[in-house]
């Protein structure tokens, strides 16, 4: 989680490295430091509890300026949220580092380092780090041998940046299980967490595998693996336009982004259905060897991507004919679990760097499994780098926390994955067709769905003294009220549950009153009916409904439920038609209560610790 900045060069970094935080805020944003050093060989570090603009505003009342230094931006793992837990933390006012993960024996290491004189100040474990440094460089030849010292010390994760005031030419950085991007420049050089933090200065990057540790200088990177050995990472051009760090005309990045969903769907789908038809290179080169072995499909995934594995299980199974787990995965890493034969290995992650997913697909390797595929939405991330193949989702920078692009297109590409395994699987051209016209006709009825906004922000006023809130779906649905109440609860503080609503007489019917208010999702599909059923057994104990559905489904407004009109659309689409009222829904309450929508309390981006 967290956010890294660094940067080598002539001029000063100040600016360079607020900037970059600026754009990783999204990954953390409790408290946030930088620290830089000066021609004169002197360290100076400003920290700041809060919001990165509070750093900003520190810096203009007392500037700070050098041509190196390094910069955080936090998400609290050890300690609370103060401006001695926040990075960069100091040792002997030499050594500066900041750090993304955890490192699990910390408490050992700080006893060691205790006996040997050192005193800690915070009660981050990444502050053992910054003394480990220090005690190895008495022992080094310079600050590369000391880091490298250090590294082997530690258990956990870590992605961390490493400098010297003694030695200003150099950062030394290292990598395992949270990521760092080198980004190259003309006689200067950067580190980040994430490319977006550098995107105003380099558009040349190369990313750092496990175990490594490199010296980054002005004119020269040295990258060295896991046992000291130089190696090469391949530096690329990346082609991705900066400004969506901007929010626009919008008020919130969320808001944008729910809005961008359309487009992101259209540039998902581009060149990939030809002609009515799936070009199975989506996929990438040797997609359709690995799909015409598969019999089975494991899917493994976190938050809102689980929930999109678990719409994909009911399209795999029912129109692909093939069987299909989904399991959270954290629980995948920590139990033992049976392989079937020609198993597929689908892993989903926005970031592409989850901790505990990408942890997963590599256990997985482990335990049998032959073949995996990625959806994703970021090139060159862990999970893309280290998967067999992989679906590139198209989704642009989501800045947002609470995800809705990325959301959607992953949806997109786990349709396409079922046309993919379909072919092999005994599906129809007919039913192949029909399924990419659906997905064709997507953006439009997405744009229809939108009109709505008004008509939901109005609804919303309704849940200004809401504290708990119940989303009830069947089929393919249930998973998508699984994620409005996920999205009703990031982000407005309302506590919210979801069932399917067929489990409703089986103990949540006891919740129902008239303070709780209960979301249906109910397209007309073979399930309406039931649905309906349900939906009485609400309105008999006194609970009021909002219920979104096509005007085929008939359902009226009266006084114990509101209905609202959603575009009438295709049954294998509808998940993801259904989403986006959800979304909406959730935005327009948080304004209501006055949360943080963008950067809501306790939560952060990208989830890069277990």
């Amino acid at each position: 989680m967290c956010g890294i900045v660094g940067a080598v060069a002539q001029r000063d970094v100040t600016d360079i490295l607020v900037e970059g935080l600026k754009r990783l805020e999204y990954r953390g944003y409790d408290s946030a430091g930088v620290a830089v050093i000066n021609n004169n060989n002197e360290l100076f570090t400003t920290k700041r509890l809060g919001k990165v603009q509070e750093l900003v505003q520190a810096l203009e009342q007392q500037p700070l300026s050098g041509g190196t230094g390094i910069a955080h931006t936090r998400w609290a793992t050890h300690g609370a949220p103060s401006e001695v837990n926040a990075h960069p933390h100091i040792s002997s006012n030499t050594i500066a580092v900041v750090h993304n993960g955890i490192i699990e024996n910390h408490q050992a290491l700080r006893t060691q380092l205790q006996g040997l004189g050192y005193e800690f100040l915070s009660q981050t474990d990444t502050e053992v780090i910054t003394h480990l440094v220090h005690h190895e460089l008495k022992t080094s030849d310079n600050l590369l041998a000391a880091v490298q010292k250090t590294v082997k010390q530690l258990e956990g994760a870590y992605g961390t940046v490493v400098m010297d005031s003694r030695d200003k030419d150099n950062l030394i950085v290292a990598r395992s299980g949270s990521p760092l991007v080198i980004g190259y420049g003309l006689g200067e050089n950067f580190i980040a967490s994430d490319i977006m933090a550098l995107l105003p200065v380099t558009r040349k990057f190369s990313y750092l595998e496990e175990g490594d540790v490199a010296q980054i200088s002005r004119f020269e990177v040295k990258i060295f693996d896991i046992d000291g050995k130089p190696v090469e990472r391949a530096a690329k051009e990346v082609n991705v336009s900066h400004d969506s760090g901007d929010k626009g005309e919008y008020r919130h990045f969320m808001l944008k982004e729910t809005f961008e969903q359309p487009t992101a769907i259209r540039n998902t789908l581009e060149g990939r259905i030809v002609a009515g038809a799936l070009d199975i290179n989506a996929f990438g080169e040797g997609a359709d060897e690995i799909f015409k072995q598969v019999k089975h499909i494991q899917i493994i995934a976190c938050g809102t991507s689980y929930h999109s594995g678990m719409v994909a299980r009911y399209w795999l199974e029912e129109l692909a004919g093939i069987s299909c787990n989904i399991e959270i995965a954290s629980e995948f890493r920590y139990r033992k679990s049976f392989v079937p034969k020609n198993s597929l290995l689908v892993t989903i992650s926005q970031s592409g760097e989850t901790a505990d997913t990408l942890a997963a697909l590599r256990l997985a390797k482990e335990i049998g499994y032959k073949s995996s595929l990625v959806i994703c939405n970021v090139a060159g991330s862990s999970l893309v780098r280290e998967s067999d193949i992989a679906f590139m989702t198209k989704a642009g920078a989501e800045i947002g926390v609470a995800s809705t692009k990325a959301f959607t297109t992953q949806l997109v590409g786990l349709l396409m994955l079922t046309v993919a395994i379909g072919q092999h699987n005994g599906m129809s051209k007919e039913k192949q067709g029909e399924i990419c016209q659906s997905l064709m006709s997507l953006p439009a009825k997405l744009d229809e769905v939108l009109a709505l906004a008004s008509s939901i922000e109005e609804l919303a006023e309704d849940f200004a003294d809401k504290n708990h809130a119940l989303f009830l779906g069947r089929g393919d649905q249930y998973p998508i009220a699984m994620e409005g109440a996920l999205k009703l609860k990031e982000i407005s503080y309302i506590h919210a549950e979801a069932y399917a609503a067929g489990e409703l007489k089986h103990g949540p019917l006891a919740l129902i009153d008239a303070e709780m208010p209960v979301i249906v999702v109910a397209p007309k599909n073979d399930l309406i009916e039931k649905l309906k059923s349900n939906v009485e057994e609400v309105r008999a104990r006194g609970g009021l409904m909002y219920v979104f559905a096509d005007s085929d489904a008939n359902f009226a407004s009266d006084d114990t439920m509101k209905v609202i009109d959603v575009p009438v659309c295709d049954d294998i689409i509808a998940p993801i038609v259904y989403t986006l009222p959800l979304q909406l829904l959730s935005y327009y309450v948080a304004i209501i209560k006055g949360t943080d929508v963008d950067q809501p309390r306790n939560l952060a981006k990208s989830v890069t610790v277990e």
